[in-house]
């Protein structure tokens, strides 16, 4: 699948978007009616992946990094809703995700934003040469935070303005050169001394209000993934959050912009197009996925799923798997062509 850069957005399938990262496998649900369009590059360089992504599409995304993997990353552009974890994304927020749990965000169409993912080790030394005295790497300090005014701030926001240029410049290239200018180890420093260095007006919180509601949309989803194959009612979703009808509809509305029954059709769409894309066309049918994801009515499931990924379920699960499952890229290797 072809992907552009610098505005020219092409169409993409949602595992090629959600391999893009390639040590860690993303799972992307769409939120709005837009198809899923995106410019995606990525690059292995000094043992270190860089990526920088711009999607056009609204859509909520869920992975796990490996336990010796970290990322680090920048928001250069993304609109008023996106969020992480319920706390909400500006441009000109840094951010830093360690290998505890399952990291979940929310951006809107229009985003871009440039991550680096480096051996969690690599991270831990950086810091220690930094803060000798200090055990532990301080995760709520790097986990969110905005660069201003300061020098720190301002050298970081450069060096991933530099990987974001560099990677667009590079796309589409044959046999094109490295990155040269991004230096893995200064960024590292940049990055650690501008999250520890910034104020605390400059670290975001998310309120009582915003957590309870993710909360709420976090434990109605789970009983969506749990029961997928059945069918699920609005009041069984409010028995699993905790909550009345009018109080999920708002937690819906606040944090995806839809409802909880729109957000629940979406997911079994998505879940049942990774599984078609995953799978072998010799030992599942477009019909045992559908049902598995709760899709009993197939004719409707087909013309719902060609309006929204450009092309019939059979399709997907005939074509060749875009992507192998995600592997630690070798650190032996220096650079590696995306």
């Amino acid at each position: 699948m072809a992907f552009e850069i610098n505005g020219r957005l092409r169409s993409s399938d949602l595992i090629s978007l959600g391999g893009a990262l390639r040590v860690c496998e993303m799972e992307i649900v769409l939120v709005g009616a837009r198809k899923p369009s995106a410019a995606v590059d990525s690059y292995v360089l000094n043992e270190a992946v860089l990526c920088s992504a711009e999607v056009d599409f609204p859509f909520r995304g869920r992975f796990v990094l490996p336990p010796d993997w970290c990322l680090l990353g920048y928001i250069h552009h993304t609109e008023e809703g996106s969020w992480c974890h319920g706390t909400p994304l500006q441009p000109g927020m840094a951010f830093t995700v360690l290998p505890e749990g399952i990291s979940e965000f929310l951006l809107r169409a229009g985003s871009v934003v440039s991550v680096m993912l480096v051996p969690l080790d690599r991270l831990q030394r950086k810091y220690a040469q930094l803060q000798p005295l200090q055990a532990e790497l301080p995760a709520r300090l790097l986990s969110l935070f905005s660069l201003c005014a300061t020098r720190q701030a301002q050298e970081l926001r450069s060096r991933y303005e530099r990987i974001r240029e560099d990677l667009g410049a590079a796309h589409g290239v044959a046999d094109r050169p490295a990155p040269a200018m991004v230096d893995v180890d200064a960024l590292l420093e940049s990055h650690l001394a501008a999250g520890l260095g910034a104020p605390a007006e400059d670290r975001p919180q998310c309120s009582r209000g915003r957590r309870a509601h993710y909360l709420i949309v976090q434990r109605a989803e789970q009983f969506m993934r749990a029961n997928m194959r059945h069918d699920i009612y609005l009041t069984e979703m409010c028995n699993a959050a905790g909550v009345s009808e009018r109080a999920l509809r708002y937690a819906f509305d606040d944090l995806l912009g839809i409802s909880p029954n729109r957000y629940l059709s979406m997911l079994r769409l998505c879940t049942a197009c990774r599984s078609l894309s995953l799978s072998d066309a010799s030992r599942r049918s477009v019909k045992s996925v559908a049902l598995s994801c709760g899709l009993w009515d197939l004719s409707r499931f087909a013309d719902h799923y060609r309006r929204v990924f450009g092309e019939s379920p059979r399709d997907t699960l005939m074509r060749a798997p875009p992507i192998e499952p995600a592997e630690p890229p070798p650190l032996a290797r220096v650079s590696e062509r995306g």
